[in-house]
């Protein structure tokens, strides 16, 4: 199962919706997941307990560099389903 976290800058309500529309994205590709959300502050100290972590691009930075298994995806419109398919499809290599 892929483990995946959705960040934004405080964590609250535009996390949640960001993670409905990663979870539409995942489920259209045919993926068992699970996603979870939090802030970017919070999200950096959880990132590793991952396999993708979600956040807008100028958050990207923020994190740790990634491993081998924990991938750190930066969008530049945290709504677009396309956006997150190409991405998303982009670091899973699918």
């Amino acid at each position: 199962m892929l483990k995946v976290l959705a960040a934004c800058g405080n964590g609250m309500g535009s996390s949640q919706i960001i993670k409905m529309r990663i979870e539409q994205v995942l489920k259209e590709l045919g993926l068992k997941f699970k996603v979870d959300h939090t802030s970017v502050g919070e999200g950096k100290n959880q990132a590793k307990n991952y396999d993708l972590v979600l956040v807008a691009q100028q958050f990207v930075k923020d994190f740790p560099a990634s491993d081998e298994k924990t991938k750190v995806v930066g969008l530049v419109n945290l709504l677009s389903a396309k956006e997150i398919r190409e991405k998303v499809t982009a670091a899973l290599n699918l």
